[in-house]
């Protein structure tokens, strides 16, 4: 039904534009449905759901030429206009990839000074029109999946776990599950029926403290056994890495958020002919641009998928996931890279 209904839009296109030279079919189209649309890629939010005091679930139907296959424990962009701008975030998708029926669902939870998060939470409703950035990221379950899993997450980061077990049920894949969380407060648990449902060990750091490698090995005595996939603080992400490492384990891990603590002193960058802005050490060359309305590609926005890359022309960058110090000449991440003194970027 629906490769029916793109064939019908394609064709009323093709006619279309026989009828609109100079303008573009989109012109038109986006009068009809926001969602059809060949310049960018749109999606509709069709529920809103809340689901604490300071997060929602979202489920949101995909536009024209959407790309609507992933793997579980991908993201997907998100673009909404905040005050005449685009503001954008990359969220986990937490339904599973062979039950979408043509939707993403994804959580959302405001965090301090959180733009876009804090927006959602605030104002979303269901109708609203969106941008999308397709699926993607490399934190997602391999196949075969190991036969023996441990799932390590804090926070927000249970969304991506969640799209995977959700996955391993449906498919009735095999294996040995352990899954430790932790949230700060008991009314901060969000998916607590699929955790449930998984035996998961739920830890609340208000009233036990944060978990570390030390409590973990008393939880999961097998531990060495098997393939880590942990998700959350950086923090805990840097002890649990340093961890396996100790013990030659396999591990998979997702960060939300970059250290942003750099020897980097910011400076004047400038987009070309488009515009410039002056900055600190801590803005990165993507938010820069953001910042003053100059649009750039991106995904992650965590370094990882190289959507963003783009040219340094002059000035030097330090890349805050690497450390590295780029010269004029390099094709850098925009979106984790950050002024050295004055810069200009190929937009």
């Amino acid at each position: 039904m629906a490769s029916t209904t793109r064939d019908g839009l394609g064709r009323a296109r093709d006619v279309l534009r026989r009828f609109t030279t100079p303008l573009l079919p989109d012109d038109y189209t986006q009068l009809i449905n926001p969602l059809w649309s060949t310049r960018e890629l749109r999606g509709k939010i069709e529920v809103v759901e809340t689901a604490a005091d300071d997060t929602i679930h979202l489920v949101i139907s995909p536009g024209w030429g959407v790309p609507v296959d992933f793997e579980a424990g991908q993201y997907i962009g998100i673009g909404v206009q905040i005050d005449g701008r685009y503001t954008w975030r990359s969220y986990s998708l937490t339904n599973t990839p062979d039950t979408t029926a043509g939707h993403f669902s994804i959580t959302v939870r405001a965090v301090e000074r959180g733009r876009l998060s804090n927006h959602l939470v605030g104002t979303a409703k269901a109708g609203d029109t969106v941008r999308l950035a397709a699926p993607a990221g490399d934190f997602h379950l391999t196949n075969p999946i190991p036969e023996k899993l441990l799932f390590i997450t804090a926070g927000s980061g249970i969304t991506p776990v969640i799209s995977m077990l959700r996955t391993m049920k449906d498919r009735n894949l095999q294996s040995d599950v352990r899954v430790v969380h932790s949230v700060r407060r008991r009314e901060d648990l969000v998916f607590g029926d699929v955790l449930e449902g998984v035996d998961a060990t739920v830890n609340y750091t208000s009233e036990s403290g944060r978990v570390g490698p030390k409590e973990i090995k008393k939880m999961v005595p097998d531990f060495a056994e098997r393939v880590v996939y942990a998700c959350g603080p950086a923090l805990m992400l840097d002890q649990v890495e340093e961890w396996a490492e100790a013990h030659d384990m396999e591990i998979r891990t997702e960060r939300f958020t970059i250290d942003r603590a750099s020897e980097a002193k910011g400076g004047t960058v400038t987009f070309g002919e488009r515009g410039s802005i002056e900055v600190d050490g801590a803005t990165t060359i993507l938010e820069a641009g953001e910042s003053i309305g100059i649009q750039m590609p991106f995904g992650c926005r965590m370094g990882i998928c190289q959507t963003c890359v783009r040219q340094l022309d002059e000035g030097h960058v330090h890349d805050l996931r690497s450390g590295q110090t780029h010269e004029p000449g390099s094709r850098i991440r925009t979106c984790v890279c950050v002024a050295a003194g004055d810069v200009t970027i190929d937009v």
